[in-house]
């Protein structure tokens, strides 16, 4: 699996990104779903990756910078074809690693509370995301669970 920098313009991945968008639109009302566009994904302040193997696209996943040291996890979508073969795995750790090397010191992420989910739920708890309250923006909702991850001590980064 090779996972690249992807500067949303291929054919494979505007597939993908469109399926993605028209799920997330089935599955949760109107009001419910913030999943981003092709055009808001190449916002300067997220970074998108996808994740190949040779011709094939298997996945994708970007980091939002909410500020300097609060990141945001956005579009993490695998391909129907590739779905429980760690692709969700590689592409959240590198979000990962991106995100410590930015030097935040939280990550957080939105995704459903419906049945659908769970399995995206369960990957982000099996790296240490726990359950919080809305953040930058976004209002409680029935249909959204709120997740965040505690990269680094806020007090140990301002002794560095």
């Amino acid at each position: 699996m090779n996972i690249r920098l992807d500067d949303l313009r291929g054919p494979e991945i505007l597939a993908l990104l469109e399926e993605h968008l028209r799920n997330m639109r089935e599955i949760s009302p109107p009001q419910s779903v913030h999943a981003l566009d092709v055009d808001a994904l190449r916002h300067p302040s997220i970074t998108f990756w996808t994740a190949w193997s040779g011709a094939e696209l298997l996945g994708c996943g970007a980091l939002k910078e909410l500020d300097p040291t609060h990141g945001e996890v956005k579009s993490m979508r695998v391909a129907g074809a590739h779905r429980r073969k760690g692709v969700a795995d590689a592409i959240l750790g590198r979000i990962l690693v991106e995100a410590g090397a930015r030097g935040y010191l939280r990550l957080s992420l939105e995704t459903g509370s419906q049945q659908e989910f769970l399995p995206a739920r369960r990957l982000y708890e099996s790296h240490g995301f726990t359950c919080c309250g809305p953040f930058s923006g976004y209002v409680e909702d029935p249909n959204s669970v709120f997740m965040t991850l505690q990269i680094r001590d806020e007090g140990a980064a301002a002794r560095r």
